[in-house]
């Protein structure tokens, strides 16, 4: 057993070294210090493979020790309505025994001593729950409980969900977003997570309109947006108050901004996951809203009801959104655009889900969003996203083992027109069959995830650059991924160390690529912890945007192409020539901070973050001629469709919050540096310049209070301010010709399209940004079941001209929304 484990580790550790290379060193390290920093990764690599194999070891054998204990698990679910009651503690009194429910409600707490305990289940918007529980040796107790809606704790029990929550998890660069904290901001109609995410920290939005997210120096193809495992190729509307998503339908959303774990992969940035909900397993209820933006309806209820006994049931939940803005603004905002405001979408989503007594639950859902958009002579675009998936979640009988599987299958397109200028016009699609299955072992307090997913994506890109040269590819990739990762809480609780590796296999590349990462904390004190993460990561997806555009409207997508494609050589950042080895982008990252509870209800939570993406792949701007035998001798950077750039985000981010019973505030503060580095081997010149979205300072204020006997008035405001984005400017005109390889071309008689001269790249500035929201909401309830809400607020207060889009030709400029008040009206029932 020993000499297998041994040679194991010597194989992967010499596979390591040969694809150690592609991910690049953090800038920070000068020259003497690189031969340190590999020596961490290695040491790094050498530890994770070290528990791995204890921890297979650990997971085969842990049954000997387990035979003078007993276990139990089981479900928590809302009594009300069926849902999953997520984060609640459960746990045995006057011990340090317990647990907590995930996402499906779903907790086990195993290596139980034998004896007699009560157990107790709290959370802090539910009745305590308590039981008398007889642990047996070699018995595992399976249990169902429903919680009532209350918050009502028993006098000896004083327990917060959320310091369980921080004390036991690494919570490193994460943000866990539900329903209610997206209610706390204003709201444009009906509240959004799109509103609520422009307020995280390293999140940066690119204005009211255009709804690009770019997270950590991430650009939006690097986030990976999940919702219930299907990949969403773009969540955000072309109006950035609204994403595809309805937050009635929403049970959480975990945000992950740098340093993720194992379990995901194919992104080099950043990781958006969102679950919905079942829907109502006891009755017939749902919303009708309606504001001057838009309105919505959500029907659910059961199909086999749901009964005490904890019965096999099955629920449906649908939900149908619509925005009539280029209507209702024609005469509510004529002073925004005497046309009307140029937004349209409609957004369908609907999901049935059967809950086996055992707890088990089998998903199949589907959507259809669609977005335009109509800027009259300026721009025009327009695109789909579709959808249809399933998902299950398995809990063996007599095994606190969990099985979790997805099978999805999403179509995404996208087109795009300059009505002033003939050339330019962009489309792109992109579609993908993704599956997935994860399993879940818990170990006392440890846990052990290992897993698998294959994802199959199509791409189609087509676009004419300003130089008259026309790009169309068509691609398709294969990737293969697996995955383990070990969580280890220490008898006291002082230390959590989740240690994981992905190996990723991108099969129509033939590349292989190891991929260890860490999460860490350290609880010196249940009120001061410090965290850090790192790892390394991998993607072929690419984006076909333009570092050139003012304000980019479209983002289309490509997969990686074969390395033929790509101008061989490149400039790396430090000045020195590279060749390429293939078309996989990779990138490391580095995340530490700290969490002090200052006070009971007062929280400050600082992160200081490096990210450096060794390669990116971008569409080549300079191609003048196709790359076929007649061009042979022209250089690379002059006829290959793609080159190869690198860029480094670094930034650190403060987030002070407070909340208690009616009153809420959230302040963040993020200093972000983001550098992309681009060259050119025909010219031997490399440009150090800031990408579109970089954004210097950026500041968020949320406030939100409650009033009145019953809490049925609330107040909420927020104010952004940001410094400019970066933008090329335009130096000068000219006339382009292209004779399409024509020795008959007539230039003096021909008409050429108008073209432009970029300035340096990225070399200007768009002035500072800052916006004022206000809002105010009144929930009368009309019966125990039904509630009327009103809400009333405004966008930009005080009317500030941010600028969006001033078109190259015509100089034609467009600001972000002016002050925009609106009403919202919703029922309940």
């Amino acid at each position: 057993m020993y000499n297998i484990k041994i040679t194991l580790q010597n194989y992967f550790f010499t596979f390591f070294i040969k694809n150690l290379h592609g991910f690049g060193k953090p800038t920070f390290l000068n020259d003497k210090a690189l031969f340190f920093y590999y020596f961490c990764q290695l040491l790094l690599f050498k530890i994770l493979m070290k528990y791995f194999f204890s921890f297979i070891c650990f997971f085969c054998f842990s049954a000997i020790f387990s035979q003078n204990s007993g276990a139990i698990k089981g479900f928590v679910y809302d009594k009300a309505n069926g849902e999953p009651v997520p984060f609640s503690n459960v746990f045995f009194k006057g011990t340090t025994i317990g647990a907590s429910t995930d996402l499906n409600g779903f907790f086990t707490i195993s290596r139980i001593p034998a004896g007699q305990y009560t157990l107790l289940v709290t959370n802090l918007d539910f009745d305590t729950i308590r039981e008398s529980i007889t642990i047996k040796a070699n018995d595992l107790i399976s249990k169902k409980y429903f919680a009532i809606k209350g918050g009502v704790k028993l006098d000896e029990v004083e327990v917060s969900t959320t310091s369980t929550e921080k004390i036991e998890n690494t919570t490193v660069a994460i943000q866990k977003i539900d329903p209610i904290l997206i209610s706390k901001l204003p709201s444009v109609g009906e509240p959004d997570i799109a509103q609520y995410l422009q307020v995280l920290p390293g999140v940066v939005f690119t204005g009211d309109q255009g709804g690009q997210l770019y997270i950590r120096g991430g650009l939006p193809v690097q986030n990976k947006v999940l919702l219930d495992g299907l990949i969403v190729y773009n969540p955000f509307h072309s109006i950035g108050l609204f994403s595809v998503f309805d937050n009635d339908i929403m049970k959480n959303a975990d945000v992950y901004s740098a340093g993720f774990g194992a379990e995901y992969g194919g992104r080099t940035s950043s990781i958006m996951d969102i679950t919905t909900r079942d829907g109502n397993k006891k009755r017939i209820s749902g919303k009708v809203s309606a504001s001057t933006f838009g309105a919505k309806t959500t029907l659910e209820g059961p199909l086999l009801k749901l009964t005490e006994n904890g019965n096999t049931s099955a629920s449906f939940i649908v939900s149908a959104k619509h925005s009539y803005l280029p209507q209702t603004s024609k005469f509510l905002y004529p002073y925004a655009n005497t046309n009307g405001l140029p937004f349209n979408y409609t957004d369908i989503y609907a999901k049935t889900a059967i809950n086996s007594t055992s707890g088990s639950k089998f998903s199949l859902f589907g959507f259809n969003f669609t977005d335009r958009v109509n800027y009259s002579n300026v721009a025009q675009f327009n695109w789909k996203n579709t959808g249809i998936g399933s998902n299950f979640l398995y809990v063996p009988n007599g095994s606190n083992l969990l099985i979790e599987g997805v099978i999805a299958y999403s179509n995404y397109k996208i087109n795009f027109i300059n009505p002033s200028l003939e050339t330019d016009s962009k489309s792109s699609g992109i579609n993908g069959l993704n599956t997935g299955f994860n399993f879940v072992k818990f170990i006392g307090r440890q846990e052990v995830r290992f897993g698998f997913e294959g994802i199959t994506t199509n791409t189609s890109f087509k676009i004419q650059n300003f130089e008259g040269a026309e790009i169309n590819i068509n691609r398709q990739t294969i990737d293969v991924g697996g995955f383990v990762k070990y969580k280890f809480i220490d008898a006291k609780k002082r230390i959590i160390i989740e240690p994981s590796f992905r190996l990723q296999y991108y099969a129509t590349l033939g590349v292989t690529s190891p991929e260890p990462r860490i999460a860490l904390k350290i609880n010196v004190t249940p009120k001061i912890r410090f965290k850090g993460a790192g790892g390394l990561y991998s993607q072929t997806l690419m984006g076909a945007n333009s570092d050139r555009d003012i304000v980019n409207l479209f983002y289309g997508f490509i997969n990686a192409p074969e390395k033929e494609g790509i101008s061989k050589n490149y400039i790396d950042y430090k000045g020195k020539s590279q060749t390429v080895n293939s078309s996989v982008q990779k990138a490391t990252h580095i995340v530490a901070g700290f969490e002090l509870d200052i006070a009971k209800y007062f929280e400050l939570n600082v992160e200081v973050y490096q990210k450096f993406f060794g390669t990116i792949v971008n569409v080549n701007r300079d191609k003048i001629f196709n790359d076929d035998g007649a061009n042979a001798f022209r250089p690379d950077i002059n006829k290959k469709d793609f080159i190869i750039e690198q860029g480094r985000a670094r930034g650190f981010d403060v987030v002070l919050k407070y909340d208690r019973k009616r009153f809420y505030f959230w302040a963040v503060y993020s200093l972000t540096f983001n550098d992309r580095w681009t060259s050119n081997t025909n010219t031997n010149t490399l440009t150090n310049y800031p990408p579109s979205f970089d954004r210097r300072h950026n500041i968020n204020l949320v406030t939100s209070y409650s009033f009145g006997k019953k809490k049925n008035w609330e107040f909420n405001a927020r104010w952004n301010y940001g410094t400019g984005f970066p933008f090329t400017q335009t130096q000068g005109f000219i006339s382009q010709y292209n004779p399409q390889g024509s020795v008959n071309y007539n230039f003096p008689s021909a008409n050429g399209n108008l073209g432009y001269i970029p300035g340096s790249l990225n070399g200007g500035r768009l002035p500072d940004y800052h916006r004022f929201d206000i809002g105010i909401k009144y929930k009368y309830p009309i019966s125990p079941k039904s509630t009327l809400e009103i809400n009333g607020g405004a966008t930009n207060i005080y009317n500030r001209q941010n600028i969006f889009y001033v078109d190259r030709f015509t100089f034609k400029r467009i600001n972000q929304l002016p002050i925009i008040p609106s009403v919202n009206i919703s029922l309940t029932f």
